[in-house]
């Protein structure tokens, strides 16, 4: 895989249990801080858009 710049949301501060993300220009990928070799979820950028709204519209509580 190409080397990514990757991020961490800045609501979780210095914590390591949070996801981090990678935005390129074909794709948005995401992995877990705590396990950075493990696997990657890349989506495409409409994608990652409407997993956004589905969280900002509540469409995942548990």
């Amino acid at each position: 895989m190409e080397d990514l710049d990757w991020h961490t949301p800045s609501s979780f501060g210095a914590g390591n249990n949070c996801p981090e993300v990678a935005i390129t220009a074909d794709s948005v990928f995401v992995r877990s801080r705590l396990t950075p070799d493990a696997q990657t979820v890349r989506f495409t950028h409409q994608e990652w858009k409407d997993l956004l709204a589905g969280i900002a519209n509540g469409e995942f509580t548990v």
